[in-house]
């Protein structure tokens, strides 16, 4: 099976998370079955109404233990000017498209890596998931069913071949400050729900200075951070405003309860609420309290991943798909083709030697952790 080939096949079909993943559902699971493999999808619809999916997919028998494989299929947004999005063009060793790193060259190089092997006497799973880019839905879906239960995963994203066996939680919440408008020239008649989230600010920097504190040497930064990304508020500049909405992130370091700054917040969000007066409320919606994800660093499966890279297993800031694993149970470790620092831009692209470096080391993988003696 050609690798690149696969690759250009999988970034000509869109699959921007807004959209439907089915269709590149369809062309893996063509495919996968043609290599051996049991296949068993779950469907949903997101509440925008697209159809999606997650591809289940199994070689071997129908028992715990083995090795799993899970990329996730869904891809950031492209600039509609970006003639390469979709096309996988190949130049001076690269291959150019949205996805090309953020997953999909890990997915091929897997797929690759499987029709390199043979059924073994443990399980080989390959699992292809759906809105990992906007909350890890699929794997939830994957960890709330619950069926399948691998000894151990390799979680796909773009790591330069290095291992990642750690990584911090992300969490985010949605503010709804809610004030009184009135004539911006007799501000005793309102309350400005901007001025009031001003204020919440401050105190969000308040908490993340606190939460300083709280350290882990293994991560750079080694703290929890904070940030609003998102912010709207307003009718007009003369009126005062009757609503103001934020976005508010923070990414735990290991062994945080997430809900630590959520707790935090409320309290500021009561103080502030008390010293606007005049009607002022803060509502916040949770959409995502994700905790830390942290295999040992003795663990079979980093051990394995840094010989064959060459690499010593290193911790990451931004989260990925590996605490839903770790929940099923499985030891895990994030690694795969491609640099994070060239994914969702304009350009995206991975290297072609590091693709087959890549299936390599994963056909390795699966002798190592499907064979009857471990």
């Amino acid at each position: 099976m050609e690798l690149v080939p696969l690759l250009q096949r999988l970034v000509a079909i869109e699959s921007t998370s807004s959209r439907s993943n089915v269709e590149v559902i369809d062309a893996l699971e063509e495919v996968v079955s043609g290599l051996g493999f049991e296949t068993r999808r779950l469907d949903w619809r997101d509440p925008e109404g697209p159809e999606k999916t997650n591809l289940l997919c199994r070689r071997g028998p129908d028992a715990p233990g083995g090795l799993v494989l899970v990329g996730h299929t869904d891809c950031v947004p492209f600039d509609p000017n970006w003639a390469e999005a979709l096309s996988g063009t190949v130049r001076d060793g690269r291959v150019y498209g949205r996805g090309t790193a953020d997953t999909k060259g890990f997915i091929a190089s897997a797929v690759v890596a499987a029709a390199r092997t043979r059924p073994m006497a443990k399980p080989l799973h390959l699992w292809f998931t759906s809105d990992e880019e906007v909350g890890c839905a699929g794997a939830k879906m994957i960890l709330a069913d619950g069926r399948a239960r691998p000894a151990h995963a390799i979680v796909g994203e773009p790591t330069s071949l290095v291992p990642i066996r750690a990584h911090k939680g992300y969490c985010i919440v949605d503010v709804t400050v809610t004030g009184l408008e009135g004539h911006s020239a007799f501000p005793e008649v309102g309350a400005s729900a901007i001025h009031a989230a001003g204020q919440l600010l401050a105190e969000v920097d308040r908490i993340a200075l606190e939460m300083k504190d709280d350290r882990d040497a293994h991560f750079d930064p080694p703290f929890t951070t904070f940030n609003v990304g998102l912010i709207h508020g307003g009718k007009a500049r003369n009126i005062l405003a009757g609503e103001c909405t934020f976005s508010l992130e923070w990414r735990p370091i290991p062994g945080q309860d997430p809900e630590r700054a959520l707790h935090l917040f409320d309290a500021a969000a009561e103080e502030v609420a008390k010293r606007c007066g005049k009607g002022i409320t803060v509502r916040r919606t949770p959409l995502r309290l994700d905790v830390a994800a942290v295999t040992r660093p003795e663990a079979p499966l980093v051990r394995f991943l840094e010989g064959e890279s060459g690499a010593r297993a290193q911790t990451s800031p931004f989260g990925t798909e590996l605490p839903e694993l770790l929940a099923l149970g499985a030891e895990g470790c994030v690694f795969g083709p491609g640099d994070i620092r060239v994914a969702h831009r304009t350009g995206e692209h991975v290297e072609i030697a590091d693709l087959e470096r890549c299936a390599s080391i994963l056909e390795r993988g699966m002798l190592r952790f499907c064979r009857e003696d471990l």
